[in-house]
């Protein structure tokens, strides 16, 4: 089980669509259980991860995240509709270039355990 967490910015998404609100959440607690059940973004955004939703009534949206595996952590960035999100994203992902460079150089290592066999 993963811990889920949401930056500031990903807070204030949420707050932002208050009336689907809870629709939101209860597709993105899943990442708890599997965070591998987005998909990894590509180019200037390796490293991050989206999950792509269908909310009944206001359409698809997507939460776009880091899988910090040694901590076991899920850090949500950004929540929004699919419209124009790839740009939000890009603009965050810039103010977490560190971590996403930490995180894509960790997923490059090889584990380092070896059976004793």
């Amino acid at each position: 089980m993963f811990d889920l967490r949401l930056t500031g910015p990903a807070r204030k998404d949420l707050d932002s669509i208050d009336e689907i609100r809870k629709a939101v959440v209860d597709e993105i607690i899943e990442l708890k259980k599997d965070p591998k059940i987005g998909h990894s973004l590509k180019q200037n955004l390796q490293g991050a991860w989206s999950l792509d939703f269908t909310i009944k009534g206001s359409g698809q949206y997507r939460a776009a995240y880091i899988i910090i595996e040694a901590d076991k952590v899920c850090l949500v960035f950004a929540i929004g509709p699919h419209e124009n999100f790839y740009d939000l994203v890009s603009r965050r992902a810039s103010q977490l270039k560190g971590l996403l460079k930490e995180v894509k150089e960790a997923n490059k290592k090889p584990s380092g355990k070896k059976s004793s066999s």
